[in-house]
């Protein structure tokens, strides 16, 4: 590996981890804009939806190829490719006048983005020597606990003082530096992306993810608005994503030349950090996906607000990360990070379910908190551990895999939970119901309280101001079973670090020993 200066290093650091935010923030930043994208194009939230679903469906399918479509194009050529054509997409979203429109460039984001995750990644390991590769990990974990966080508050405060199309054209002065700092800092190895004889392209293995991923992702983001298996479409990709997965995974092992490694699962280390990783991708994006819409409906918080309160509970788990990689470069083993970092979410889900409709936004500041940290010291040892006990040539492939089972962690987990949420509702309400009938005391006494304070209030007659009290009553008692719902939800959060808590002590650690000269050759070569 060349030498690389230390202007250099930090310009890539920035770069990369810029680029990876800009990924993740465009996953949640379009969240908090459906209602106003939706009144602006004409169509349902609904049908508006499915510029998030498009993105995704994008992403994950694009996401576990990187790795191949770095070492058939060239990494650099492929990554300075992708951050322009996520630029591009991203102005084309923003210029849009159509929905479909809309999802069509959206789709094209997502294509471009999924080379913002992986191949950033691999570009800021090899800019660090093998010992200081997890401080790497810190600087790149950085990115993805903030990512998340950050676009629920960058879309609230465009909302606040501009339209929704600035949420995408927000991208392109960012995308313009990104790529040039990538042309002239990146380093481009002699030969890359040229050995192309005798380089076999699995068109199967391609068309077979497409079609199993691409199905899973639609089934789990648009499976709870559609009713499930009610729905043919949801029945019908509910199959083709089974026979695509399975009979991707059957080609992927069989075939000499697969576009995904996956035979590197077979690495225990990788494969338990597989499992982490898709726990952590449940609680990083449905904690993020439950907290606003509780924080809003219930606790009455506008779009900034709700963003605005993430950012100083985040912070501290931002500010962990390179003392945690800093640790492990000294190291330290990344075990206890990852017992400690479990411990704390299933600390934040329980703290969070014991919150009150009258809880104000710096009550959620130590749960909050708890989470970032907890993050924070699972997902930097996650990243690392991601390679290790790796050949160097199949770090990309480790890297893809890891990512994708993040992004699919967290379409799985916001999934569930909006499946959980509506039948909890609906349990709640009909628990509550059942306490407010006539003849129930407690009842017959606030809603006459009601009554008078109405009658009183406005001149209604009693028919007049009964209809308004049962109103305010039915408010009140969807607004208590959403609060419940939304406390429940926090806890099945909790729930699922809880059952693979245990897999942490089988983790082995073995001790990285000085690297020999034919591993340094051939990290030169897999880089």
């Amino acid at each position: 590996m060349a030498t690389i200066t230390r202007l250099a290093r930090i310009i890539i650091v920035i770069t990369t981890v810029s680029a990876a935010i800009m990924e993740l923030v465009d996953i949640s930043i379009v969240n908090v804009a459906l209602s106003q994208m939706a009144g602006s194009l004409g169509v349902t939230i609904e049908d508006v939806s499915w510029v998030i679903t498009s993105y995704a469906i994008a992403n994950v399918i694009i996401i576990p190829m990187t790795g191949f479509l770095a070492a058939y194009f060239g990494r650099k050529n492929y990554y300075v490719f992708s951050m322009i054509l996520f630029t591009a997409a991203s102005w084309m979203c923003g210029s849009s006048t159509g929905l479909w429109e809309l999802v069509f460039w959206r789709f094209i984001q997502g294509i471009g983005g999924g080379a913002l995750l992986s191949t950033s990644q691999g570009i800021l390991f090899d800019a660090f020597e093998p010992k200081d590769r997890p401080m790497a990990s810190g600087l790149f974990g950085m990115g993805i606990v903030l990512g998340p966080t950050l676009g629920p508050t960058i879309g609230g405060y465009i909302l606040n003082t501009s339209e929704w199309p600035l949420i995408f054209t927000v991208n392109i002065p960012i995308g313009i530096v990104a790529t040039i700092l990538s042309i002239l800092f990146v380093e481009k190895k002699p030969g890359e992306g040229e050995q192309k004889q005798g380089f076999v392209i699995d068109y199967i293995g391609i068309a077979l993810l497409a079609i199993g991923i691409g199905s899973l992702q639609y089934v789990l983001e648009r499976g709870e608005s559609e009713d499930w298996l009610s729905s043919g479409t949801i029945r019908i990709l509910s199959v083709s994503a089974l026979v695509g997965v399975v009979g991707f995974i059957w080609r992927q092992l069989t075939t000499p030349h697969p576009v995904v490694n996956l035979r590197v699962m077979g690495n225990r280390t990788l494969a338990l950090t597989t499992i982490f990783t898709f726990v952590i991708g449940i609680g990083l994006f449905t904690s993020v996906f439950v907290y606003p819409i509780l924080a809003q409906r219930i606790l009455g918080m506008t779009p900034l607000e709700t963003g605005l309160s993430l950012l100083p509970a985040t912070a501290v788990g931002v500010v962990m990360m390179p003392i945690i990689g800093k640790r492990m470069a000294g190291g330290t083993s990344p075990v206890p990070f990852v017992i400690v970092g479990f411990l704390l979410f299933i600390v934040f889900g329980w703290m969070s379910a014991g919150v009150n409709a009258q809880a104000g936004k710096w009550d959620f500041f130590w749960p909050l908190a708890l989470r970032a940290v907890g993050i924070s010291m699972v997902q930097l040892p996650l990243i690392n551990q991601a390679v290790a006990g790796l050949k160097p040539q199949d770090y990309p492939s480790g890297i893809a895999l890891n990512n994708m089972i993040r992004q699919l962690g967290g379409a799985f987990g916001i999934a569930i939970s909006n499946n959980y949420m509506a039948r909890q509702f609906a349990q709640h309400k009909t628990d509550l119901v059942a306490n407010t009938v006539p003849g129930n005391p407690a009842f017959d006494e606030r809603l006459n309280t009601m009554i008078q304070g109405i009658m009183s209030r406005t001149g209604a007659v009693v028919s007049d101001a009964t209809e308004i009290a049962y109103r305010q009553l039915n408010y009140a008692v969807e607004k208590q079973a959403y609060l419940l719902t939304y406390l429940d939800t926090f806890r099945l959060i909790s729930l699922f670090f809880i059952i693979v808590f245990p897999l942490i002590f089988f983790i082995k650690i073995k001790k990285p020993g000085p690297p020999s000269q034919a591993a340094k050759a051939a990290m030169e070569d897999a880089h």
